[in-house]
């Protein structure tokens, strides 16, 4: 297949990514993109989304990928330009409107996704996959508020290195930063000194009923008698990271392990919201992409992995191109990709 094709399954090719155990990431995450751009259920939340608020605008433009030891000051080659998740109706081509026996089709998918397909998928100890968990109205008011947290003060950016290379990908802390060469948190980002937007609390509540929905499946499926939170710890979310990739978007196999100690050691989860395109998931007990199991994680879906679980390696082959809802799209403009945002608690 030549570089920068398609699969068959509909996931794009990029240009130079490695294959089988070549591709799994080493100390970091690695992000691939070929396209060479800065590319850039429950109920309840609200309306309402914080102004927008410009910062300086910054930065370079290697193109690079590639990882490089911690140091104690990082992120100096970072691009801090303002980053929209989102298209603008002024520009690009114009499109038609979904038309409403659209519109209607895709209301009446939603509703056939939600009776039909299973609600939890038990993938392995202390690993659940709540499909189609976030319904459509909220995703449509997750994808506005992280829209507006991203074009302020601390919002999206694209993270560097001190030698120039950057990440293909644009991301925002919430809560506390986490600085992805340095690989610590803190409360304010080393190269502009802008401090994290808070986690809404709207966010907070989604993060506990995901919670709770797999408690509530674990006790009417297991034959033991231990206690649910002994599998999936519950846990009170104070960092998301919030990652926005292109369809051609890739994230090497790796650990979520730059939490506390205390935290890792009781295996409270990370929690994990998608919208916009599906993605292929890979994870597995070991760094080897050829052994890993595979799952995908469509717009909506919540994936939670704590406990035993809690240090598995895991990373994103794949993006699959032109999978998101219609409907999600039309009503909020979101750029082709994938919206990520991961929950978990310092």
């Amino acid at each position: 297949m030549k570089a920068g094709g398609r699969t068959p399954d509909g996931c794009s090719r990029g240009r130079g990514i490695p294959r089988g155990r070549e591709w799994a990431s080493g100390g970091k995450p690695s992000v691939y993109w070929d396209d060479g751009r800065s590319v850039s259920s429950s109920r309840g939340l609200s309306d309402k989304t914080p102004p927008i608020v410009r910062p300086e605008q910054g930065g370079i433009s290697s193109e690079k990928v590639q990882d490089s030891n911690a140091t104690e000051h990082s992120n100096h080659g970072a691009d801090i330009c303002p980053f929209d998740i989102c298209t603008r109706d002024s520009t690009g081509p114009v499109k038609l409107n979904l038309s409403l026996l659209q519109v209607n089709r895709e209301k009446r998918r939603e509703r056939e996704l939600t009776r039909n397909v299973p609600q939890h998928r038990y993938l392995r100890p202390g690993m659940i996959l709540l499909k189609n968990f976030i319904s459509h109205q909220n995703q449509v008011q997750i994808i506005k508020i992280c829209r507006e947290l991203g074009l302020g003060l601390g919002g999206f950016y694209r993270p560097g290195y001190r030698d120039g290379a950057k990440l293909h990908l644009q991301m925002m802390c919430l809560g506390k930063n986490w600085d992805p060469e340095s690989r610590l948190y803190g409360d304010k980002r080393p190269f502009d000194g802008a401090v994290p937007p808070k986690i809404p609390e709207e966010f907070k509540k989604l993060v506990e009923g995901a919670i709770q929905a797999c408690h509530d499946f674990l006790r009417q499926n297991s034959k033991s008698n231990k206690s649910v939170e002994d599998e999936l710890p519950g846990m009170s979310p104070d960092i998301c990271l919030v990652n926005f990739y292109s369809t051609s978007g890739r994230l090497g196999l790796h650990q979520d392990r730059d939490e506390s100690k205390d935290s890792l050691h009781k295996g409270l989860p990370v929690v994990s919201f998608s919208l916009g395109d599906s993605a292929e998931f890979l994870y597995g007990a070991e760094r080897d992409v050829d052994r890993a199991e595979k799952v995908v994680l469509e717009s909506g879906d919540v994936l939670l992995f704590g406990g035993k679980s809690r240090l598995i390696f895991h990373g994103v082959p794949c993006v699959q191109v032109n999978t998101a809802p219609k409907l999600l799209i039309e009503e909020t403009k979101l750029k082709p990709g994938r919206l990520n945002l991961t929950f978990r608690q310092y």
